[in-house]
Formats: structure tokens, C-alpha cells, sequence
């Protein structure tokens, strides 16, 4: 049979791509060269959804005329080969579901603080008693919700690659954290190919768009100068600037719009940490661009909970705090964990790595690690590099193992940080199930 529509990737992505494909009237295929978890496939079965596991038909991919890809599946995997040679139009579930819709689009990419800063926009936004929907990378399928589900505004985090695949998408406000190196693999290790990944989250925007975006970001800035994108620009910077339309000053937050001055003394953020103020300062520049009230936007900045497996608090034993931190999958991320601490640290770290520069915690780990614990499969990378730099090296092979270590060798006083630099698919099947998995051994202490 020919089928107009192939999704290819059977996760949360691809499902909901094929349930809105159906909604539309496609004949949808969906083809997943792995094993599709039990709901997923429950999922399709019920919404009549052909589809393949285990393996993909080329006989039946290469002849569809549009193929909605997960992020996941990178152009290097031979079925795309043979797509792109094809010349069959590839797109993003964000793409595909963007046609659906003509809600409201507030889009956060950046190599950190994304997720933070989209649940954080979300929680603004919901409080406020906005119709909102959550979607992208984190939450439920985008494209599922255009389907089932009607909302006025949607915030989406979007990686990289789901970026790679966007052409006629448009953000209404666009949010750009920072760009630091991560993903290289995915990029031929060509930093600039990564960054051009990101800035396609201006694409499409026109002056009444927003582009909200951290000044002090020599990367972002550079392409500023370069794009002269023609949306209008916002950013935000640590310390008061003229043209900063976010700053802090003498322990106050401002943030400027239009002709309106927000403020709020800077303790009372919910979110710790300078990095965190800059996820604070976006999204506050966004409530503001959405007209959410003075009242609302200092209450739910102040009560956000903060995302799990992002420098989240298990528990304090015999005096040593425990800090799951299991979304740092890059060395920027781990940055900005070792940057918070105020103690001596037993850092956790390891896992699959994705073409890491590790001199950029270097400094920070010389100051502040009692002791290091690799946790990978192959930690050859990590010895090369830190061996001889740290008293103290040792290797785990299981969760279980690392926290019992880590115990052994913090003092009273120190914390024991998992904040891996890695992603995690060596020995875990996701960030989420490592720092789950932390959280649980640390519990039994």
C-alpha cells in the first residue's frame, strides 16, 4: 500500500505525529527500527494506525511523500541515507503539528536552562489562567495536542534537532538561552553546524515577533550581528545595561517592556543560582510580553518547584547533602552545577559521551572536588583528562556502586553531586532513570 505520510521513531513524538496525521485524513505509516514500548503500541492499535517494529521497509518509507522524523534518528542512519538521496521532504513533528494551529507559539531552545525556563514560562502562563499547552521536548506530544486538544498558546522546548527539521514554523516569541558545544557528534563536531541548528529559532519571525535572548553570550550575540534577524529583540544580562531590557540591580530584578517596569526583589525567586536568574529574567520578559500581571508573575516566580533531575535535593545523611543533577548531560550544564556549590564536592560523572571538552569544568573541579566517580561503560576520556588532578579517582559500574562510594568518601559537610556531563545510554535507559535510580540508593543510606 502507498502511504502518503510515514512517521519514522515510535516514541512520545512520533505517536502523536501519527495520530494527528490521522486526524487529518493521511494514510499514516508509522516505522520504528527498535522495539515500540507497550503503550505506544497500544496506542496505534487503537487508533488504527499501521504500523512496523523491529525494522523498516524501505519499500514501503521511500515511497511516501512527506516522512515526519523523530529528533532522535540522525541523518547518518542508513534509512535516512536513502531518504535524503531520495529527495522524499523530511520534517519535525513541531513542523508537522505548527500547520495545525494558529495558537500562540512561545519557543525556548539554548544548550541549558531550556527545560527550567519552559516550565517555568508554563507555570507563569497556567497560573495566570491562560488556555496553555506544553509540548516540544518535554510533556506530552505537540502534535497529539493540536490533534485532541484545543489551546490558545503553546510553550515548547525545542533541541536542536527538532529545529534541524523546521522550514515554514514561526515562533511568536522566541527564547534563546545561551549556545555552548553539545551534540557534536550529531554535527560532524562542527560547533558552527550547531549553532546554525539553533538560530533557525528566528526563522520566519517578523517585527512583531520577540526574540528574547542572554546578552552576555559571545556565540549568540556574534550571530545577532550576523542574521540581523527582523523580530524584535529583547535581551537579558546579569547586571544593569541600557540596552538590557532584564537585568538585576542592588538585589532587585527589572524587567522592562514596552513602557511598563516590573520588579521584585531577587530573593524571593524561587530558583537559586545564576543560572537560574537568567531562566528567570527570560521567562519574566515573556509573562511581560504576554501582559501577565505584576501580582501573578511575582507569585508564580517565587512558588515555581523546579524540574526534576535539574540540581534537585534527594537528602541530607550524616551531614552530606545529595544533589541529583542527572540532567547534565553536557559539560556546560555540570558548569554551571559545580559553579552553585558552597562545599567540598564528591562529583559523580560519566556515561556516553557526545564529543566533551572537559577543561571547562577543570578549574572549578580542581577547587571544589574531594573526589571524583566515573560512571560509564569506558571511562578512558575521563582518566586521560582529570587522572593526577583530583586526590581521589574511582570508578563505578552501577548506580548502586557510585552512591556507595560517594558515601564513603564525602566528609561531613560536603555534598555528593551526580552531574554527569553524559547522556546516559550506556548504562541507563535515560537521564531520568539514572538520576531516578540516584535518588533511590540514596534513600536506602
Amino acid at each position: 500500500m502507498h502511504y502518503q505520510l510515514v512517521i519514522l521513531g515510535g516514541g512520545e513524538s512520533g505517536v502523536g505525529a501519527a495520530i494527528l496525521g490521522k486526524a487529518k485524513g493521511f494514510d499514516v505509516f508509522l516505522s520504528d527500527s527498535g522495539k515500540l514500548d507497550d503503550e505506544h503500541r497500544q496506542t496505534l492499535i487503537d487508533y488504527h494506525i499501521d504500523f512496523e517494529e523491529g525494522k523498516h521497509s524501505e519499500e514501503i518509507i521511500l515511497e511516501a511523500e512527506e516522512i515526519v522524523k523523530s529528533p532522535g534518528i540522525p541523518n547518518s542512519a542508513p534509512i535516512m541515507q536513502k531518504v535524503i538521496a531520495r529527495g522524499i521532504h523530511v520534517v519535525s513533528e513541531i513542523e508537522f503539528a505548527g500547520r495545525y494551529t494558529d495558537a500562540k507559539m512561545i519557543c525556548i531552545t539554548g544548550s541549558n536552562g531550556k527545560t527550567t525556563t519552559t516550565s517555568l514560562i508554563y507555570h507563569i502562563l497556567k497560573s495566570a489562567g491562560l488556555n496553555v499547552g506544553l509540548g516540544g521536548n518535554i510533556g506530552a506530544s505537540f502534535a497529539r495536542q493540536v490533534a485532541e486538544q484545543h489551546f490558545d498558546y503553546y510553550v515548547l522546548e525545542l533541541s536542536s534537532f527538532q529545529l534541524d527539521n523546521m522550514y515554514d514554523f514561526k515562533a511568536d516569541i522566541a527564547v534563546l538561552m545561551n549556545i555552548t558545544p553539545d551534540h557534536l557528534d550529531r554535527y560532524d563536531h562542527d560547533m558552527q553546524k550547531y549553532v546554525d541548528a539553533k538560530m533557525r529559532i528566528i526563522r520566519n519571525q517578523a517585527i512583531d515577533d520577540a526574540f528574547v535572548y542572554w546578552m552576555d553570550d559571545p556565540i549568540v550575540t556574534r550571530e545577532i550581528e550576523k542574521l540581523k534577524p527582523e523580530a524584535t529583540l529583547y535581551g537579558f544580562r546579569e547586571h544593569k545595561d541600557d540596552r538590557a531590557c532584564a537585568y538585576t540591580d542592588n538585589h532587585k530584578i527589572y524587567i522592562h517592556t514596552g513602557d511598563h517596569m516590573f520588579t521584585m526583589d531577587q530573593e524571593l525567586l524561587a530558583l537559586e543560582g545564576t543560572h537560574n536568574l537568567y531562566n528567570s529574567l527570560a521567562s519574566g520578559i515573556v509573562a511581560k510580553l504576554l501582559d501577565i500581571d505584576d501580582a501573578k508573575l511575582r507569585e508564580s516566580l517565587s512558588d515555581f518547584k523546579g524540574v526534576p533531575h535539574r540540581l534537585e535535593k534527594v537528602a541530607t545523611v550524616r551531614g552530606v547533602q545529595y544533589i541529583n543533577d542527572s540532567k547534565a548531560t553536557n559539560v556546560n550544564s555540570c558548569w554551571y552545577a559545580l559553579q552553585s556549590m558552597r562545599t567540598k564536592v564528591v562529583l559523580i560523572l560519566g556515561g556516553t559521551d557526545k564529543g566533551n571538552d572537559y577543561s571547562e569544568i577543570e578549574g572549578l573541579v580542581k577547587e571544589k572536588a574531594r573526589a571524583l566517580i566515573f560512571l560509564g561503560v569506558d571511562n578512558s576520556k575521563l582518566h586521560a583528562f582529570f587522572d593526577g588532578k583530583v586526590p581521589v579517582i574511582e570508578e563505578a559500574k552501577s548506580m548502586e556502586e557510585a552512591v556507595s562510594k560517594a558515601y564513603r568518601l564525602a566528609q561531613k559537610g560536603d555534598t555528593v553531586l551526580l552531574s554527569p556531563c553524559c547522556a546516559s545510554f550506556d548504562l541507563f535507559k535515560n537521564y531520568e532513570d539514572r538520576g531516578d535510580q540516584f535518588k533511590e540508593y540514596v534513600r536506602r543510606l
